[in-house]
């Protein structure tokens, strides 16, 4: 049937504030409010758009935007059909009438925002399969050293000239040690999490490979500050609901994959000393990061903790009093003991490594020790399966 719409009605769809293509969806709506209210068939009303959803979805038109238009239109339908219905006096068949009409409007209402909703979602899950693809294939395309004009054409995606190069890694969280769910859910969930804060932090010019352990994340140098890239790691470990240990080197586009590289090895750096949780940066862990090195000099200071392979009490007292800056009471309690039990031990690390815990010289030498032992014992990792992989 054809719809005439009274003049008030048009006056207010003509007032809404909102693209043109939103105000003829409320004329739409209106004309299948109608329609509904005389019985007609409002299917291809439905159908029509379902159909221009997807169009709306693909230009940015808000969704918040189009279903107050749809909204609208049924208000003003609603107040029609009621305006109609209770002139004069009111009998009991026509408020009947009434109610079935209204729940006859709710029921087109609920089919129509649940079609557009669907379409939205449809377009968006597949913009959002395609961007992901366009990110993945110029974010390997950067970390392997390749060419990006070619990516940009195909990608759509303009590179930064220089990005601030970040190694993530994402600790597994408690719950997957729960025999009572699936460790596997577990772990996906986190990194879906951490993804989700990304995407919401960093917008759409953020680069990323990301798998359950951890990966690389390619931030525009001009968008970050110090304070930013904290921000960012701090909301990650929010949102993934897990301590997410990070570190940064900036670089230009054509030396990302030296630059990740050193990235993954100062994290690797970060992770053997213990320094879990927030951003690292390579200026602030240099010597750290110069003391895992492999060569004579990491072995020589490795060696200097040997005397104390026969006592592992005497090792982990040293470890736990240096990671609490010599605070003899908080150790204690760390370890259960008692302080004086504290004071005897590193006097005999003192006896064994020649070395005395509570002067300042030695204190320097057995930290530097401890780290080119962490670094000489642990298995190296495969740092480029850090960041070549994607979940």
């Amino acid at each position: 049937m054809t719809v005439t719409l009274p003049e008030r009605e048009l006056l207010e769809i003509a007032s809404l504030d909102a693209p043109d293509e939103v105000t003829a969806l409320t004329r739409q709506c209106l004309a299948a409010a109608l329609a509904t209210a005389d019985g007609d068939d409002t299917t291809e009303h439905i159908a029509e758009i379902e159909r221009a959803a997807a169009g709306w979805a693909r230009t940015g038109v808000p969704i918040d935007a189009v279903h107050h238009a749809v909204h609208s239109g049924y208000r003003i339908g609603l107040d029609l059909v009621a305006a109609r219905r209770t002139e004069g006096e009111v009998r009991r068949d026509d408020y009947d009438t009434l109610v079935a009409g209204m729940r006859a409007m709710l029921t087109a209402l609920d089919r129509m925002t649940t079609a557009i909703s669907m379409a939205y979602v449809r377009e968006l899950r597949s913009a959002a399969a395609d961007h992901h693809t366009a990110v993945h294939t110029l974010t390997s395309a950067l970390l392997g050293g390749y060419s990006t004009s070619t990516m940009t054409r195909e990608c759509g995606i303009e590179p930064a000239e220089r990005y601030a190069v970040v190694a993530l890694q994402i600790p597994t969280h408690p719950d997957a040690a729960d025999p009572a769910l699936d460790g596997d859910v577990v772990v996906r969930r986190t990194l879906r999490r951490a993804q989700a804060a990304l995407a919401a932090h960093a917008g759409r010019d953020t680069l990323a490979l990301l798998s359950v352990d951890g990966g690389t994340v390619l931030l525009p140098a001009h968008a970050v500050t110090d304070a930013s890239l904290e921000a960012l790691i701090a909301e990650l470990s929010a949102a993934a609901r897990v301590p997410i240990t990070a570190t940064v080197v900036h670089a230009d586009k054509h030396a990302i994959p030296d630059a990740a590289d050193r990235a993954h090895q100062l994290l690797d750096t970060v992770t053997l000393i213990g320094a879990r949780g927030g951003l690292h940066r390579f200026e602030r862990m240099a010597l750290e990061f110069q003391l895992t090195r492999p060569g004579p000099a990491r072995d020589c200071l490795a060696a200097i903790l040997n005397p104390l392979d026969e006592h592992p009490e005497l090792l982990a007292t040293l470890r736990t009093h240096l990671e609490n800056d010599f605070n003899r009471q908080l150790t204690a309690r760390q370890l259960h003991i008692h302080a004086n039990t504290v004071d005897h031990r590193l006097k005999r690390i003192a006896q064994f490594t020649g070395l005395d815990p509570t002067c300042g010289a030695d204190i320097w030498k057995l930290r530097s020790a401890l780290v080119a032992r962490s670094a000489d014992v642990a298995a190296p990792r495969a740092r480029r399966d850090r960041y070549a992989l994607s979940t």
